[in-house]
């Protein structure tokens, strides 16, 4: 199955049958978060894998009672920070410096960009941290339907709740969204069967447009 497939085959499984996936495949799911994208490449979030039945349980009622909570084999929790610290800004022009064999003076214009990010108040930092966890969490959802698992992406949960339960607060950083890691239980999911819909691409992509100015 070419990648093209597997986005035709996966969907927004609502029934999990509660099958392990096996850890090579969520390895290879994590790493592919991991390699995504983003700017500076930075990370500004942090991604927490749920495995803990009791734990799951404790967040089913968090997130309006989805049984994909409950029934995945794993729960990835992707929460973006607030802010970058001065250590969290050192530490990474240390890897990087360290890894491409640079003089650290070399990356002062990268580190004077994320101290300016970090400057910002919490709101700001937060929705510019939320957009570099969304590409990650895109990376994850391609990578889960190449290994023919199943992934919800959810958002229907009460953040603020989710944040007290796991103590992200006070760890700088607030919950964006979940994706359950399982496999879909097909006779009992009412969207499996279910056509894929998406908009005609000659209406999602416009050509060469641009507006007159009057």
């Amino acid at each position: 199955m070419d990648f093209h497939e597997a986005l035709n085959w996966r969907y927004a499984t609502k029934k999990m049958n509660g099958e392990q996936v096996p850890q090579e495949k969520v390895d290879k799911i994590l790493n592919a978060i991991r390699l995504a994208p983003t700017s500076m490449g930075a990370q500004p979030f942090s991604v927490f894998l749920i495995t803990d039945q009791e734990i799951k349980q404790q967040i089913l009622p968090i997130a309006s009672n989805q049984t994909q909570v409950k029934d995945s084999s794993h729960l990835l929790i992707f929460a973006a920070w607030e802010t970058m610290t001065d250590d969290q800004i050192q530490e990474y022009v240390d890897q990087t410096a360290e890894e491409r064999e640079l003089d650290k003076s070399e990356l002062d214009p990268m580190k004077k960009g994320l101290k300016n990010l970090a400057s910002k108040s919490k709101d700001e930092f937060f929705s510019w941290s939320a957009r570099q966890a969304y590409i990650a969490f895109g990376f994850g959802l391609a990578a889960a339907a190449v290994e023919k698992v199943d992934a919800t992406p959810m958002e229907g949960f009460d953040n603020e709740a989710l944040d007290k339960l796991l103590g992200l607060r006070e760890q700088g950083m607030r919950s964006v969204t979940m994706m359950p890691l399982g496999y879909r239980d097909e006779e009992n999911d009412w969207l499996a069967p279910m056509k894929k819909v998406r908009r005609p691409s000659e209406k999602l992509f416009i050509k060469n447009e641009v507006p007159e100015l009057t």
